[in-house]
C-alpha cells in the first residue's frame, strides 16, 4: 500500500474558452500541471511524478495564473493533453488501493472532474484519501475550522522553505513533509465518492399568520376590516410573493 501525495495547478480563462458547453454557469478548472510523490507505509519517498499539461478547454493560460505559478501559454504548447498524461499518472499510482493525500479537497475533486470532462474512466483512481490540512490544525491545537494555507503550515512546522510555492511538484513535496510530521497511527483514510452531492436540510414550510396580517391592517386603518377588504389583502399578499409584477 502506498500514499500518493499529489498536487495540481489549474487554469481558468473565460475569454478563451473552447470545446466546452457551459451549463449552470459552470466553467471548468483545467489541470495544467500534475505532480505527486509516492510514499511507502514507513513514509519513505519512493519516486516522484511531474507533468505539465497542454490546455484543451482554454486556448491560453490566464495572466493571473501565470503570475501565480509562472506557467505560460507558450510553455505548454508542446506538452501532452490531459487524456495523454492521465494514463501515465495512473501508471505512476500503480495500485487503486493506494491512499491519496492532499492539501484540502479541491485537487481531489478537480482530478475526478477533469477525467469526467474528457470522458475518461475514473475507476482506476484510488478512492481512499487523507485530507492533510485539518490534521495540521489538530496537531497545532488550533480550532478544527481554522485551516492554514500551505505556506503558513510549512512555517508553523519549521519546515525549510527550499523551493518556491505554487508549483505542483514543490507543493507536493511540502505536503509530504507536513504529512510526515503530523501522521500518527490514528489517522485513517476517508472514502471519496465523486458522485456525492450534499443537499441542504429542508427548511420547515412557513405559513401565513392571517389573523396577525389582518390585525396589522385594521390597526393601520384604525377600524375593523370588511370581509371584502380581508379577502383582497390576503390575495394581494399571495400575489406579491410570486414577484410577477416586479419590473
Amino acid at each position: 500500500m502506498y500514499y500518493i501525495i499529489f498536487d495540481l495547478e489549474f487554469n481558468q480563462d473565460f475569454s478563451s474558452l473552447q470545446h466546452f458547453e457551459i451549463k449552470n454557469n459552470h466553467y471548468p478548472f483545467e489541470i495544467i500541471q500534475i505532480a505527486a510523490l509516492k510514499l511507502d507505509t514507513a513514509l519513505n519517498t519512493l519516486e516522484s511524478f511531474n507533468r505539465y499539461v497542454k490546455p484543451y478547454f482554454y486556448s491560453r493560460v490566464c495572466p493571473f495564473i501565470t503570475s501565480l505559478t509562472g506557467i505560460t501559454t507558450d510553455q505548454l504548447t508542446e506538452e501532452a493533453t490531459f487524456p495523454e498524461v492521465y494514463p501515465h499518472f495512473l501508471e505512476f499510482i500503480g495500485d487503486p488501493s493506494a491512499i491519496f493525500c492532499t492539501w484540502g479537497m479541491s485537487d481531489l475533486k478537480e482530478l475526478f472532474r477533469n477525467a469526467h470532462y474528457h470522458n475518461l474512466s475514473s475507476t482506476p483512481l484510488p478512492r481512499g484519501f487523507i485530507n492533510i490540512q485539518p490534521l495540521v490544525s489538530r496537531y497545532l491545537n488550533f480550532p478544527t475550522k481554522k485551516l492554514l494555507r500551505l505556506e503558513h503550515a510549512v512555517s508553523a512546522l519549521d519546515i525549510p522553505k527550499t523551493y518556491p510555492f505554487h508549483n505542483a511538484l514543490n507543493d507536493a513535496y511540502y505536503t509530504s513533509e507536513i504529512f510526515k510530521k503530523v501522521y500518527h497511527s490514528g489517522v485513517t483514510p476517508s472514502f471519496y465518492d465523486p458522485t456525492y452531492r450534499s443537499t441542504p436540510p429542508m427548511q420547515p414550510k412557513k405559513q401565513l399568520d392571517t389573523p396577525a396580517l389582518l390585525q396589522q391592517f385594521a390597526k393601520m386603518y384604525n377600524r375593523p376590516l370588511t370581509k371584502e377588504e380581508e379577502t383582497m389583502i390576503i390575495l394581494a399578499y399571495k400575489m406579491g410573493k410570486t414577484h410577477q409584477f416586479l419590473k
